[in-house]
């Protein structure tokens, strides 16, 4: 199953030709493309994300055909110079970036809390082939509630998490619900803006889905054929 926003559906569903039939379930619309992956528009934020993804996986889970692997793809921030417009990220870490509390003493993710999670991982195999079918970038990636609209908050993502690529908004919502369910998750962004100072005219969403739209053509072959029993 691939979530994304509408737009970035499309882009994912152009790399999986054939017949789509729509089904409704509570709260969520799975475009199921005949012999490839069911597609959902999971929404904006990492609370719908999981919501809209938990009844995608739970409705097919009963009904005897559950999925393999979920992947959340779409565009997002980027990190300059790391992950420039238009390049294509694939996540080894998919981190939840301000799931925790501010302290005098500067940010703590709930895991120093004692309790939580703030970071999955898609399977190694997986990303390596991934990155290596797309030519992608591998690193982390950022799941924030609020997106970055400052240098200082960009340095502050940066300084706490130096291996991060890219920022997005669903990606550690959708990993929560597949591994509440143990279905392992992949997170693909092409970038359309830099992380930073909110700058619209320097968003180039369009070439985004372009880049989206040209890396899943590549990934298909590689999602269609992982079989997580074969990397234990």
């Amino acid at each position: 199953m691939a979530t994304a926003v509408p737009a970035e559906r499309d882009a994912v569903a152009q790399a999986f030709p054939g017949p789509v039939r729509e089904r409704k379930l509570p709260g969520a619309v799975v475009h199921a493309v005949a012999g490839g992956p069911g597609l959902l528009a999971a929404g904006v934020g990492p609370a719908l994300a999981a919501a809209s993804t938990a009844v995608a996986l739970t409705a097919a889970a009963l009904e005897g055909r559950p999925y393999a692997l979920v992947v959340c793809a779409g565009i997002g921030g980027g990190f300059a110079p790391h992950a420039p417009l238009g390049s294509l990220v694939v996540a080894d870490a998919i981190t939840a970036a301000d799931l925790g509390a501010e302290t005098a003493d500067g940010f703590l993710p709930v895991t120093e809390l004692g309790f939580g999670t703030v970071t999955h991982r898609p399977p190694a195999p997986l990303v390596e082939a991934a990155a290596a079918a797309s030519g992608a970038r591998t690193g982390t990636v950022l799941t924030v509630s609020t997106v970055t609209g400052t240098a200082a908050r960009a340095a502050a993502l940066r300084a706490r998490h130096p291996d991060a690529l890219a920022e997005g908004m669903e990606g550690f919502g959708v990993a929560e619900a597949a591994a509440a369910q143990g279905v392992p998750v992949l997170e693909v962004r092409a970038v359309s803006n830099p992380v930073g100072p909110r700058d619209r005219a320097a968003w180039r969403i369009g070439d985004a889905l372009a880049a989206l739209t040209a890396g899943f053509g590549k990934l298909a072959p590689v999602l269609e054929s992982w079989n997580r029993h074969d990397h234990r």
